[in-house]
């Protein structure tokens, strides 16, 4: 059989570059990589105004972790599409299969200790809240359906705090940092640095 793929588990603050660099990765890697985004394991949402996005709670990490070991073990998977002008998952799946680079990304997989013991190698991208702010501002407007009052409010009741608690702690068991503010091919080459020839 097959060597079980490497597993690079990237996180980061919103906004951070975090994304932008795993896509970034796994398109350098090509056929050889499989990027799952933590973001597709939000929970349903009743009243998004008054939920909490920024705490480990509102994803079901538990059935990445499940979907996480059975990549590892050469199974395919189904993983779950959310969709964030609903805030809720779609009916649909998307069924993909074991690849020899496994990516994970999002905002607080590193802070969890199964996730952790299924990696191989553990990237924290750093960027500064201003930055981070107005990406968000961007990003959230333009391609999850928020007004600038509904993300401002947002960041400030819970995203700052869910940084300070949850994801900058994080940062501690990462292998690697990342300046999220960089050419993100600065960032492509330090990671392909680190995996395994292939």
């Amino acid at each position: 059989m097959s060597p079980r793929p490497f597993v690079v588990v990237i996180s980061g603050g919103t906004a951070s570059g975090k994304t932008t660099i795993a896509q970034a990765l796994a398109a350098r890697l090509g056929d050889r990589a499989l990027l799952v985004s933590h973001d597709r394991y939000y929970r349903d949402v009743a009243d998004p105004l008054d939920h909490n996005y920024d705490e480990p709670g509102a994803l079901d990490t538990a059935l990445l972790v499940e979907h996480l070991r059975a990549l590892r073990e050469h199974q395919p998977v189904t993983l779950p599409i959310y969709h964030f002008p609903i805030h809720r998952r779609l009916p649909e799946v998307e069924t993909v299969s074991p690849r020899p680079v496994i990516l994970i990304e999002g905002l607080f997989v590193l802070g969890d200790p199964a996730v952790r013991a299924q990696a191989d190698l553990m990237v924290f991208v750093e960027a500064e809240s201003d930055l981070r702010l107005a990406r968000r501002l961007r990003r959230d407007v333009i391609e999850r359906g928020w007004n600038i009052e509904q993300v401002l409010t947002r960041y400030m009741r819970d995203v700052r705090e869910g940084y300070r608690r949850f994801i900058r702690p994080s940062r501690a068991y990462a292998n690697v940092i990342l300046d999220g503010e960089g050419p993100v091919e600065d960032s492509v080459i330090a990671l392909l640095s680190r995996l395994p020839a292939g």
